[in-house]
């Protein structure tokens, strides 16, 4: 069901639950919920959100899956998590100091579930988050514990710099790289 333009609203600074199990193939990790999908309360959940088709064009699940069955992933060995909890209407909301904090719990979640991959969608945000102001997308030096880290575009409808068939190639070269 869609929500009014009040639920929306009253959607900011919510949290949505981690879709996660121990030992994943892939954790995707976006940057924060926006205030649809809080309102929604599903992971990717805004109508132009690319990521739900841009997963199946990939490879990744076997249909286009709804946002509303986001804990179906489970079973492919896949899981969404953020680098920060809060919704926000945009991404840009969120302060330089919030995304480092963020990653330090997302390293604590990443030790303890241990994926073999955290997909990280959002390379401005994994650059500051991370501290890696150089990342490039694709897959990382660096490691959380035994995890290797792969950084995506971001996914959202609002950023236009990536056409829907190149994020496919992109989220595709992890999916083979599995």
């Amino acid at each position: 069901m869609k929500p009014t333009k009040e639920q929306i609203a009253a959607a900011a600074g919510k949290t949505l639950p981690d879709v996660i199990a121990p030992r994943l193939d892939v954790l995707f990790c976006g940057i924060n919920p926006g205030l649809y999908t809080a309102a929604v309360g599903h992971h990717f959940g805004r109508p132009g959100n690319r990521f739900w088709p841009v997963l199946h064009r990939a490879g990744f699940t076997p249909r286009l899956f709804d946002p509303s069955e986001q804990r179906a992933l489970l079973q492919l060995g896949y899981g969404i998590t953020n680098i920060v909890a809060r919704a926000t209407a945009a991404a840009d909301e969120l302060t330089a100091e919030e995304l480092v904090a963020g990653a330090r719990i997302l390293e604590r979640k990443v030790r303890r579930f241990e994926p073999r991959w955290l997909a990280v969608v959002g390379i401005q945000a994994y650059r500051t988050a991370f501290a890696r102001p150089r990342a490039k997308l694709g897959p990382q030096e660096e490691t959380i514990g035994a995890t290797r880290i792969w950084v995506l575009p971001n996914p959202s409808g609002l950023n236009a710099h990536y056409r829907p068939e190149e994020m496919v190639e992109l989220f595709r070269e992890l999916r083979e790289e599995l």
